[in-house]
């Protein structure tokens, strides 16, 4: 199932590659996030690009133009699939980043982070953002767009909104899914969630799942459930 990406967050290579041996040809890829990557460093992502995965680098770059351009070459380099920068990093910072992807070898998908899925409209007053979740989310993926970016990491509650907005070419990457028949099921720190279905029905492309997985006493089922489901979506959209 290649729209199934699995968020890879443990602390060591070797908890990682047992997930990712475990899952390989059952989803479509393995996110490598802040917390994996700053305990295995580039190696891991090397590591599993020889083994033909592809990997989601998640660093969220957030800086100026120039550093960020330079940022998304060295994930090039490493062999990353697709990559994140902060939408709020502004437009031209996106625009340096989606050129630099252009003329990488292996030309990476750079998508820009709206909203944390974290946040909701409380939390987005507190740090000075008068707009709602959604007309924040809407705003940076139309400056997203402008900036020529691939697409967008939204919560699955935005996705109508943003293929409305941007049509069905954009890519969406959705967090925050919650499988609706899982053990694990919580929203713990996620404020805007919806199961796999919903997702992909709504305009997915990809689903990212972390701990309904990985944190499943059976990890491989729980993502054959996801998938099963999944499959059931496909044939009647």
């Amino acid at each position: 199932m290649d729209q199934l990406l699995v968020a890879v967050d443990v602390d060591t290579s070797e908890q990682a590659l047992e997930i990712c041996d475990l899952l390989r040809g059952t989803v479509g890829g393995f996110k490598i996030g802040s917390r994996l990557f700053t305990s295995e460093g580039p190696s891991l992502v090397s590591t599993l690009v020889s083994h033909g995965d592809r990997v989601f680098l998640d660093l969220k770059y957030h800086d100026i133009p120039t550093v960020v351009a330079e940022a998304v070459q060295a994930a090039s380099r490493l062999g990353a699939w697709m990559l994140t920068v902060h939408a709020a990093g502004g437009l031209r910072m996106m625009q340096a980043a989606a050129e630099a992807a252009r003329k990488a070898e292996n030309s990476p998908l750079v998508v820009g982070v709206t909203v944390l899925t974290s946040l909701d409209n409380t939390e987005l007053d507190r740090i000075g953002i008068p707009r709602t979740v959604g007309s924040q989310v809407g705003a940076l993926a139309q400056l997203a767009h402008k900036a020529k970016l691939d697409g967008v990491v939204a919560s699955p509650q935005e996705v109508e909104q943003l293929r409305t907005q941007l049509g069905r070419e954009f890519t969406i990457v959705t967090p925050g899914i919650r499988p609706r028949k899982n053990e694990t099921r919580t929203k713990d720190d996620q404020a805007r969630t919806l199961g796999p279905a919903e997702a992909l029905a709504a305009g997915s492309n990809y689903l990212v799942v972390g701990r309904p997985i990985i944190a499943s006493p059976d990890p491989l089922k729980a993502a054959r459930d996801i998938v099963s489901e999944l499959e059931t979506v496909r044939r009647v959209v």
